[in-house]
C-alpha cells in the first residue's frame, strides 16, 4: 500500500498541472504561450540546468557518466526509430527527433524529483542536459536538414550546461544569493513547462492515426526496454538507475515540434505533433508502470 500512495504522491502533481494547462487552453484556444517558451528558453531552463546540477550533490564524473549514458540511449533511439520510418516510408531524418528526443525535462525532472528527491533531481538533469543540448544540434540538423552553428550559440541553456561543468570541475561553492535565485526560476520553470504541455495538447492534432499511434508506441514502449536493457548491461542499481528508466520512458518532447515548424515542411511537422500528440497519452498509461518498476525495484 505504501508503494501505491508513493506512486500517487509522484504522478499527481505533474498530472494534475498538466491537466490545469490543458483547461485553460479548452477555454481559451487563443491563450498566448509565447512568454512560456521565451521565458523557459533563454532564463528559466538554463537555470535550472545549473541549480539541479550544482546543488544536488552530483560530482563531476556522476554527471559525465550519466551523460554519456544518455548518448548511448538516444543512439538506441535512433536505431529503432530509423528502422520503423524506413518501413513506414516516413522521412527518416525530419520525422527522427520525436524518437530519439524524449521530454526529459518537462515531464522527466519534476517525476524523478518526487520519485527520488533531491538525488533524483541531479542524476535527471544530468540526462536531460544531453537532451537539451541535442535539440538545439542535432535537433536542428535533422529538421534543416544542415548544421547551424548560430543556432547553438545563440542556445542559452547550453551556457548553463557549460557553467555548471565548470562549477563541477573545480569545485566551486554556489553563493547563496545565487542558488535561491536559480532555485525560485527553477520551479517556477517547472510548473510553467507542464502547464504549457497541456496548452499544447489542445493545439497539437493527429493527422495520420496509423502510423502516429505506432511510432508513439515505439517512444513510449522501445524507450524504457532500451533503457531497461542498459541499466542491465551495466548493472546500474539504486536509484540513479531508476531516474534512468523513468528517463528513457518519456514521451516524445513538444520543443520537437517547435524545432520542426521553423525549420521543415508542414507535411513533416503535422507528423512530428502527431507523434508528440500519441506518445503523450499513452504515457499517461505507460509512466505510472514505469514509475513502479523503478520505485520496487531501484531505491
Amino acid at each position: 500500500m505504501d508503494l501505491y500512495l508513493k506512486l500517487f504522491e509522484v504522478l499527481f502533481p505533474v498530472f494534475f498541472i498538466i491537466g490545469i494547462g490543458y483547461y485553460l487552453g479548452k477555454k481559451d484556444p487563443n491563450i498566448n504561450t509565447k512568454f512560456i517558451t521565451d521565458f523557459a528558453g533563454n532564463i528559466g531552463t538554463p537555470a535550472m540546468i545549473f541549480y539541479t546540477i550544482t546543488t544536488t550533490g552530483v560530482t563531476l564524473s556522476v554527471f559525465l557518466e550519466y551523460f554519456v549514458y544518455a548518448i548511448v540511449i538516444i543512439i538506441g533511439f535512433a536505431l529503432i526509430g530509423l528502422i520503423f520510418l524506413f518501413f513506414l516510408k516516413r522521412d527518416c531524418l525530419s520525422e527522427l527527433p520525436p524518437l530519439i528526443l524524449p521530454n526529459t525535462g518537462n515531464m522527466g525532472i519534476p517525476i524523478c524529483l518526487f520519485a527520488y528527491g533531491i538525488d533524483g533531481l541531479g542524476i535527471a538533469s544530468a540526462i536531460a542536459s544531453v537532451i537539451i543540448l541535442f535539440h538545439f544540434t542535432l535537433g536542428v540538423f535533422l529538421a534543416k536538414k544542415s548544421f547551424s552553428l548560430s543556432v547553438v550559440i545563440k542556445n542559452a541553456p547550453t551556457y548553463g550546461i557549460l557553467i555548471s561543468i565548470l562549477f563541477l570541475y573545480f569545485n566551486l561553492e554556489v553563493p547563496k544569493f545565487i542558488e535561491n535565485t536559480t532555485f525560485l526560476l527553477t520551479y517556477s520553470t517547472i510548473f510553467l513547462v507542464l502547464m504549457s504541455l497541456g496548452i499544447a495538447l489542445t493545439r497539437l492534432k493527429v493527422v495520420s492515426w496509423n502510423n502516429a499511434i505506432i511510432m508513439g508506441a515505439v517512444r513510449v514502449v522501445i524507450g524504457p526496454v532500451i533503457g531497461f536493457g542498459l541499466i542491465k548491461f551495466l548493472d546500474l542499481s539504486g536509484y540513479a538507475a531508476g531516474v534512468l528508466l523513468i528517463q528513457s520512458s518519456m514521451p516524445s518532447a513538444v520543443l520537437t515540434y517547435l524545432v520542426g515548424s521553423i525549420y521543415s515542411e508542414k507535411k513533416v511537422v503535422d507528423s512530428v505533433a502527431s507523434v508528440i500528440v500519441t506518445s503523450t497519452l499513452m504515457s499517461f498509461f505507460t509512466i505510472p508502470i514505469i514509475v513502479f518498476i523503478s520505485l520496487k525495484y531501484f531505491i
